[in-house]
């Protein structure tokens, strides 16, 4: 077997050869480091000895588990051998979005995640070379040193080995140590997917859950500012209960989707009822109390802080109050009143636009002293209430020692506790523009509040970048840990004199590093150019 190659990390590196130009080197026989202008590492030789003993203490079973990973790891490179050349000559669709997951990539990582995927980089790094370190402890192979590097800005780590040792040992065990990494990583997705699935019942001596979804930032763009705050508990939207952050998007598109889209030509956009059929039961001394629309060269407006709502008959309430002609429109004007709409959310409701079964089926539950009004609506723009509570805060902490009711009949009233509010506006920005977490601590903390959704993109990030690294490394191409994985299995076929496992060896690696530059650089240009235009 020619062991004549050192993989991408640098593992099997000959301590003759230096591929970057060294700066400074520590003189410490347990610690040294290198520096050059865009590389710089730090090597640990002091977990050398512990390394090995493990190795040497537990060497039949990790000769059985690194075993099983050599069988994985020969799968997964037939397998992802097969794909990229599938994928080279398939037609180019949608697919493409799942070879991106695939490969554990994401097309929106913003700078915010930086840290996370830092940090998940570094540990998956950690966890595929610690796989090679402890192969090869057991196998007395001898551990030259361990080290953590930055390449430009990318992190990694390495384990250097004795390679002549590692040479002269039999083509199954070199194997074993070469799949080691890959079939560490792939047991740290399935680590962390483990951990994402039994997070909640982790969680749950901390943390409420499917109470409602917690606030845990608003931006100032964000259309809720200065509405919501963090801490603050989003109850319903519409009516409808929400439990955790796929109830707030799931309810948000549903509601996007019952919102008409089509304008009237009405130089007054809301002469059409929101829905065509949510309505409040106002008063009439409310109705005559009430502004009416000022008309100035066939143009209405309500005062800020007020909304255009209109009269609609209970028969009727479910069409809409499009205007046909110009005379038409200056009557219909005159059932139009504008009104506060944090006011009206706490009337009864009528209509049957309503998701929830307040009105109970029927159209006419307002009294005879009401009239239904229903809110004008924008092109596109959805009416929306949004319920929320504020357990956290001083004045309803102390509210609620005052009170034995229970939390979840509470209505709300008592602004300290929290209230309902009217959005107006696209509802998929809204939801979008929040972070939110389904968990809320027992106890009020303000660490304690953000640790879930730390440990869950945490947890997300690393198996991402496990799998990217299991994946990568099981490609047949150079610089990888598959040239090293393909090249010692080459040599289990004895039909093939060495000249001629050369060539195969060289045409196959050659072939898969062009097909996988080639596959990445066309799936990169579709999703990053093509698809945004």
């Amino acid at each position: 077997m020619d062991g004549r190659r050192l993989r991408r990390f640098g593992r099997r590196r000959r301590r003759q050869s230096s591929l970057l130009p060294v700066g400074a080197t520590a003189p410490d026989d347990n610690a040294a480091y290198t520096v050059s202008c865009c590389y710089c590492d730090f090597k640990i030789r002091a977990l050398n000895d512990a390394l090995s003993r493990f190795g040497r203490r537990h060497a039949a079973w990790l000769r059985v588990w690194f075993s099983i990973g050599v069988g994985f790891s020969l799968t997964l490179l037939l397998a992802l051998s097969f794909l990229l050349v599938w994928n080279l000559f398939a037609q180019r669709n949608s697919n493409d979005a799942a070879f991106f997951f695939l490969f554990g990539f994401s097309p929106s990582v913003s700078l915010a995640d930086a840290a996370y995927l830092l940090l998940s980089t570094l540990i998956s790094v950690s966890v595929h070379e610690f796989g090679h370190a402890t192969a090869a402890a057991c196998e007395g192979v001898q551990v030259e040193y361990i080290a953590v590097f930055f390449a430009v800005l990318f992190p990694g780590a390495l384990v250097a080995f004795n390679q002549d040792l590692l040479q002269s040992l039999p083509r199954f065990t070199v194997l074993r140590v070469y799949c080691a990494g890959i079939w560490h990583n792939a047991a740290c997705c399935a680590v962390c997917g483990m951990l994402l699935f039994l997070m909640p019942l982790i969680l749950f001596p901390f943390y409420k859950q499917c109470e409602g979804t917690m606030v845990l930032d608003v931006p100032s763009t964000s259309p809720l500012s200065g509405y919501l705050s963090p801490g603050d508990v989003i109850v319903s939207l519409d009516g409808i209960h929400i439990h955790n952050e796929q109830d707030w998007m799931e309810v948000a598109a549903l509601l996007d989707k019952y919102t008409p889209q089509n304008s009237s030509h009405s130089k007054y956009p809301g002469l059409r009822a929101a829905d065509g059929r949510k309505g409040y039961c106002v008063s009439n001394y409310m109705i005559e109390e009430s502004k009416k629309i000022q008309l100035l060269d066939n143009q209405s407006a309500c005062p800020n802080d007020f909304t255009a709502f209109v009269t609609v008959q209970c028969f009727d309430i479910s069409i809409s109050v499009n205007v046909s002609s110009e005379g038409d429109q200056l009557n219909k004007l005159e059932n139009v009143y504008c009104l506060n709409a944090n006011d009206i959310v706490k009337l009864k409701k009528c209509g049957d636009g309503w998701v929830t079964s307040s009105t109970n089926g029927s159209h006419c539950v307002c009294s005879k002293e009401e009239s239904c009004l229903t809110p004008v609506q924008l092109p596109g723009l959805a009416w929306v209430e949004i319920t929320y509570s504020r357990p956290y805060s001083l004045e309803c902490k102390q509210l609620s020692r005052s009170s034995v009711s229970d939390t979840r009949t509470t209505d709300f009233t008592d602004p300290h506790c929290g209230g309902t509010f009217v959005f107006f506006g696209d509802v998929i920005f809204m939801a979008q523009s929040v972070s939110l977490t389904q968990y809320q601590p027992r106890w009020a903390s303000a660490f304690g509040a953000y640790l879930p959704n730390i440990l869950r993109k945490s947890l997300i990030c690393i198996f991402h970048v496990s799998l990217t690294l299991a994946l990568l490394n099981s490609l047949p191409a150079y610089f990888l840990d598959g040239e090293s994985i393909f090249e010692v299995t080459l040599c289990f076929i004895t039909s093939l004199s060495p000249r001629q496992r050369e060539k195969v060896r060289h045409v196959c690696l050659m072939g898969g590093t062009l097909i996988s530059i080639l596959t990445f650089l066309m799936t990169f240009f579709i999703n990053f150019f093509v698809g945004k235009e």
